[in-house]
């Protein structure tokens, strides 16, 4: 606007008013022109900030495929081995009783073992001891025999 206070005895604006007027206006201009420049800015940042957020709910969306890929391919994997797993532990049971099954039986095996061996050596003993009370008295009746032959014989 013009300065009233500036307006001379002619009606015109003195050249202080015609500098101060350029230099409002220029810096009118220039502060426009950072406006606009302020605005481009703002627009390439926001537009930068769009494209990166879609570039983000892209990889997003791709690492959830990703994922789901990956759950599914691991999970027939979990099943399996939990069923292999379940076998193991079963059959590690079974192993663990058949293992003190055969330590008991195998105790069973010797004690019996041991008591055939002691029954057969008393058996040999007792078949020795025979022999020889049967050779006993053999030699006694073959004794007796010959003492009743020899008292029959003088009388013949």
């Amino acid at each position: 606007m013009k300065n009233l206070a500036s307006i001379g005895s002619s009606g015109q604006l003195s050249t202080d008013d015609n500098d101060n007027e350029e230099i409002s206006k220029m810096a009118i201009t220039s502060l426009l022109a950072r406006e606009d420049e302020i605005e481009r800015k703002k627009v390439e940042v926001r537009e930068k900030v769009e494209f990166q957020l879609g570039r983000a709910e892209e990889e997003t969306r791709r690492l959830a495929q990703i994922w789901e890929e990956l759950e599914m391919l691991t999970d027939p994997m979990r099943k399996e081995v939990a069923i292999v797993r379940k076998k193991i532990d079963v059959i590690n049971r079974d192993l663990k009783s058949l293992g003190q099954s055969c330590q008991k039986k195998e105790r069973e095996y010797k004690e019996a073992l041991q008591v055939f061996h002691e029954k057969n050596n008393e058996k040999a003993q007792l078949t020795t001891t025979l022999v020889e009370m049967v050779n006993q008295s053999e030699k006694l009746r073959m004794k007796k025999l010959e003492e009743l032959n020899k008292i029959i014989d003088p009388m013949r």
